[in-house]
């Protein structure tokens, strides 16, 4: 059997760069094995797919392991019956990261009947003082033996890491290869996100419709494409960039500006040393996520973000301006579709390749205006952010032994209860986002904003508490105000009743999310 040693450091060094090869934020050194890999990794990355053996070694301060693609030598766990309603076990929960999205899973997690604790970590200030969980701010999660001698010490039953950035860089392979259940990829497993490339060759070897494309390194031979191929177009760097690698080109000379800021400035670092040149697609786009076992996937319920900053989808992309669910535009055939034809061959197909894929599949998609079918445009290996939001809130199962179940391999059989109506999210964010912006803003009247309508909700993204103990802004997105209903339009008006009641001269918000499900609807009209 072939085996390739390769060295993972935050970005995976997917890129075929060597500069910037590790993450500032996670310092995770990982020394790394490759069994029945594929030579569709190492085509990807232009690596010798004839001399698999090479090792990259970056400066670390975290930790140093020998493990399997997808944890195929990890210790088995403990059993416990697929039934979402069996509470026999209560299990202490911990949820890696600190934004909305992991708020939101808190809130989640804390509702299963067969949760005992939630902890989160590093968490934020919202969190913390929600109830939803404990927030243990002084656990480094770039270090896999801290996390490790943590979990054992609280004696934690399930780890879910909810940014990608951990994914990516390996955590999840520390603890499962211990024996710990963890919800999330492997690290050659979320190269789904962290490649772009990868992504699309794997969508190139089992058919999954996507958009045409091309990848560069060369400036010069990227701008020759993109004049073949005329404007509007997509620049997406290959990497991890904070949900700011894409670039929707409606003339020639954004799509040069864009290929010159990933391959001659280096704006992206190591992410942006690959130029994905893509057709553009005109229709709707609709998130579509999936639980996966490494052989088997369920749907979740369907959700649609916002991803342009200004009303109207306007101005520059964000990591999400708001969301809901269900959404309209995903139909049960369009649905049973995207399984079929996205989902399924992605799982098999990375389990062919010898890299099982377990955690949420958050597939972004494209419903073409030209012919109504669905297209891939990217894959992310996490809940996404805000759709998050507006899932679990709907969620009836207990969450805690769905995420148990998938991390066994025993999703086959297992169904989720979802409430019935609508969820709305809007984002709150600094002024100036997605650009530069003020931190430390005073927020104020939060408690009194979730009482203003029954099924109001306010996830935390960014935020702290100041000397005083008010809140204070510390991220671009900063809230997520979260409401449900018996349809879309109660759930929409809840929403933004609450918004209006939170008193934050610093930050703004699309006045229209939902507006292709409600386009008559006048959401908002404070300045």
């Amino acid at each position: 059997m072939s085996c390739a040693t390769f060295n993972v450091a935050a970005s995976l060094n997917l890129h075929g760069c060597t500069k910037n090869a590790v993450s500032k934020s996670l310092g995770f050194r990982q020394h790394t094995t490759f069994h029945k890999f594929s030579s569709l990794f190492f085509e990807t990355w232009n690596l010798n797919s004839t001399d698999r053996s090479f090792v990259r070694e970056t400066p670390s301060r975290s930790f140093h392991s020998v493990f399997k693609c997808a944890a195929q030598n990890s210790q088995p766990y403990p059993s416990v019956g697929v039934d979402t309603d069996n509470n026999s076990q209560r299990v202490t929960v911990l949820v890696i990261g600190g934004g909305g999205r992991e708020h939101a899973l808190c809130y989640a997690l804390q509702r299963s009947p067969s949760c005992d604790t939630v902890l989160c970590a590093p968490g934020n200030a919202g969190i913390a003082s929600s109830g939803n969980a404990t927030c243990i701010s002084d656990l480094d999660v770039s270090d896999g033996a801290a996390v490790i001698s943590f979990c054992r010490k609280r004696g934690v039953g399930l780890v879910v890491v909810g940014p990608e950035a951990p994914l990516v860089a390996g955590l999840a392979n520390e603890l499962v290869k211990v024996g710990i259940p963890t919800f999330g990829p492997s690290a050659e497993a979320a190269a789904l996100e962290g490649s772009k490339n990868f992504m699309k060759h794997l969508c190139d070897k089992y058919d999954i419709p996507t958009a045409k494309y091309k990848t560069f390194t060369d400036p010069s031979a990227a701008k020759q494409y993109i004049q073949e191929q005329g404007a509007p177009i997509v620049i997406k760097a290959d990497g991890l960039a904070a949900g700011k690698g894409v670039t929707v080109a409606m003339t020639l000379e954004e799509a040069y500006e864009a290929v010159d800021s990933m391959l001659v400035k280096g704006d992206f670092g190591s992410a942006g040393c690959r130029a994905i040149v893509e057709e553009f697609l005109e229709g709707e786009e609709a998130s579509f996520f999936a639980l996966v076992d490494g052989e088997n996937a369920i749907p979740l319920e369907s959700a649609q973000d916002h991803k342009r900053v200004g009303d109207g989808d306007t101005g520059p992309n964000t990591g999400g301006m708001g969301a809901y669910s269900p959404a309209p535009v995903l139909t049960k055939e369009l649905q049973s579709i995207v399984m079929d034809s996205i989902i399924i061959p992605t799982v098999k197909g990375m389990s062919a390749e010898g890299c099982k894929f377990v955690g949420v599949l958050y597939a972004g998609l494209m419903i073409e205006k030209k012919s109504g079918m669905p297209k891939l445009i990217e894959y992310n290996v996490r809940f996404g952010d805000p759709e998050c939001q507006v899932l679990m809130v709907r969620l009836e199962s207990d969450l805690v032994q769905v995420l148990l179940a998938a991390c066994r391999g025993e999703l086959s059989g297992v169904s989720l209860k979802w409430s019935p109506g609508s969820a709305m999210v809007v984002v709150m964010a600094s002024k100036g986002y997605p650009g530069s912006y003020q931190k430390g803003t005073v927020i104020e009247n939060l408690e009194e904003a979730e009482l203003v309508a029954p099924g109001i909700k306010i996830f935390h993204a960014g935020t702290a508490f100041d000397s005083e103990g008010r809140f204070i802004a510390t991220g671009g997105r900063v809230l997520g105000v979260t409401a449900k209903g018996n349809d879309l339009e109660e759930a929409c008006d809840r929403a933004y009743r609450a918004v209006e009641n939170v008193n934050w001269p610093g930050g703004f918000y699309r006045r229209d999310i939902g507006w292709r499900a409600l386009p008559q609807k006048q959401y908002a009209t404070k300045e």
